[in-house]
């Protein structure tokens, strides 16, 4: 069966996408968002595009130009305003995970070479504490700044400057031009060494993963927006694509709001990681038990399913009141970055909300596959983006095998690595590390991950060795393998060691577990500890056979 694709406007740049978006749908809201006094602002679409020529403006103004330019903080309409304003600039944009413990916060920075840093106020003590390291940094603009102190800038200032020197005719901006196929955009995502990698992303990258992700995908009007914006997620698929799409972003300020802020922004669809969709479906299951409604709610489902059968749907009315807790309007949710459970998929398929599956990697922009709205099965991760080609690499005899990718949103490579860029890109064809196969219908199923990556229900990406790395700085440890497991519905991660009787003595395992991995983020924190009494599997060369572990 061949897939239907949507018909998408066609843009040749980041500034025509903005353009075309304040030409044709100036007065539209485009961002939504709580101020300091928890009130709700709007901003159209006519007023972003001043905000970012104005920010744009400023920042030539001062002689930024062709820089490395870094971002920190929590999700916020300055953030965005920022992102704009340097992809639409000839600078390169570098969102850093506001999570990572400050040495490696301060390695991004420093290994990106950026000249510039945007900043949320939490983290301006630890930015001049660390000024020396940062030497190669020119400005840093804070976000709650409220005046400037030397090279310690205010945003708000600035950009009001800015406001004036763009209406005042300074050109030094609009007069920008970009080479499409250079680097535009620079994320860090975790590699095995414990020191994360530059994914470089050109504007043709970015480009090409709105208008081919919507050409296989489209979405609603309103957006509820909750992950992070560092990830290209987030970053791409979730802000550039609205933007050209004229969709009403809605930004989300924490985790814990979610439920309030569905409520009050009513949206129609969100992007969500599988642990947030577990979370929303659970709550839901939750909150009919208090009722007493549970169990007629799962003979309901059963009932409207076998109804669909026959072309009656009748859900939005049969859940209106499930439907009236997620706000009332949502109709859509995709999800990615990890599997998501099936009975989760299942739930929201039944209530009435369509449950999109998608497959991505940083390294493609970050969109690889997802399902259409005209023909979804949530089992799969959905159809290739008609911009690029994919082979299964060595199959075996049920046709898996390593996913490898050739197109428009393949990364230029990795910052300052071209060892290991050659190691994933060959010939043209970027190595996923991921394992599958594509159905009979064309839709691609992940079966697994290459190696020993673990990948939790937040959509982390975790690698074993980093943690272990730390781990064995303990001296009575002499080997230690890290591996996923279930506690109920949570995957969490465990720790197994086999320590030296001799040397451990009355040690307290998990205080000094807990002692060595404390600079990690908490993601990466043991949740259990198995202590062996017997040595690992191991090969002739010494090596720990991690297939032949038994989880615990």
């Amino acid at each position: 069966m061949a897939i239907k694709y949507y018909d998408v406007q066609p843009f040749s740049s980041l500034r025509e996408m903005l353009e075309l978006a304040k030409n044709e749908s100036g007065e539209k809201i485009a961002y939504m968002f709580k101020n300091k006094d928890k009130e709700v602002c709007e901003k159209t679409y006519a007023e972003f595009y001043e905000d970012v020529y104005s920010l744009g403006t400023a920042l030539a103004d001062m002689g930024v130009s062709k820089n490395h330019i870094a971002c920190i903080g929590e999700n916020s309409y300055k953030w965005i305003n920022t992102y704009l304003s340097v992809l639409l600039s000839d600078s390169v944009f570098v969102g850093i995970d506001k999570e990572l413990p400050e040495s490696d916060y301060l390695h991004v920075m420093t290994d990106s070479d950026s000249n510039v840093i945007f900043y949320q106020g939490k983290f301006e003590e630890s930015l001049k504490a660390n000024r020396e390291t940062l030497s190669n940094v020119k400005y840093f603009i804070g976000f709650d700044r409220e005046e400037n102190e030397d090279e310690f800038l205010s945003f708000n200032l600035l950009l009001e400057k800015g406001r004036e020197l763009y209406k005042g005719g300074n050109t030094a901006f609009v007069d920008m031009k970009n080479e499409l196929e250079e680097m535009k955009m620079l994320v860090y995502t975790s590699g095995t060494t414990g020191l994360s990698k530059g994914v470089m992303l050109s504007e043709k990258n970015l480009i090409s993963l709105v208008y081919h992700g919507l050409r296989t995908s489209t979405i609603y009007t309103k957006c509820l927006s909750i992950l992070p914006y560092h990830h290209t997620y987030e970053a791409v698929c979730g802000i550039l694509v609205g933007i050209h799409h004229r969709v009403t972003l809605c930004i989300n300020e924490s985790l814990r709001a979610i439920a309030k802020n569905l409520q009050l922004y009513k949206p129609d669809y969100m992007y969500v990681v599988p642990a947030v969709a577990l979370a929303l479906h659970k709550n839901v299951l939750k909150n009919a038990e208090k009722q007493g409604k549970l169990k007629l709610m799962l003979t309901m489902m059963k009932v409207s399913n076998a109804l669909r059968k026959v072309g009656i749907d009748l859900r939005r009315k049969l859940f209106a009141s499930v439907h009236e807790g997620l706000g009332g309007n949502l109709l859509e949710v995709v999800c990615g970055g990890a599997p998501i459970p099936v009975d989760t998929a299942y739930f929201f398929d039944a209530i009435g909300v369509m449950i999109l599956n998608g497959y991505g990697i940083t390294e493609c922009s970050p969109l690889v596959s997802v399902n259409s709205p005209l023909d979804s099965d949530y089992r799969t991760v959905g159809y290739l983006l008609p911009c690029l080609e994919v082979n299964i690499d060595e199959p075996d005899s049920d046709g898996i095998g390593e996913i490898c990718v050739k197109g428009d949103t393949v990364m230029l490579g990795y910052y300052k690595k071209p060892e290991q860029t050659a190691e994933v890109i060959v010939d043209g064809w970027f190595h996923t590390g991921d394992y599958g196969y594509i159905n009979k219908k064309g839709q691609l199923l992940i079966t697994g991950r290459k190696k020993n990556i673990i990948v939790l229900d937040n959509g982390k990406n975790i690698y074993p060795e980093e943690i272990e790395k730390y781990i064995y700085m303990l001296p009575y440890v002499k080997d230690a393998v890290v591996y996923d497991s279930k506690d109920g519905d949570k995957l969490i991660l465990c720790a197994e060691i086999y320590p030296d009787p001799e040397l451990m003595g009355d040690a307290d395992v998990n205080a000094d577990v807990c002692k060595v991995l404390a600079d990690l983020p908490s993601y990466k924190q043991i949740t259990k500890i198995v202590m062996r009494d017997t040595e690992f599997p191991k090969n002739a060369s010494q090596k720990i056979v991690r297939g032949k572990i038994e989880k615990k």
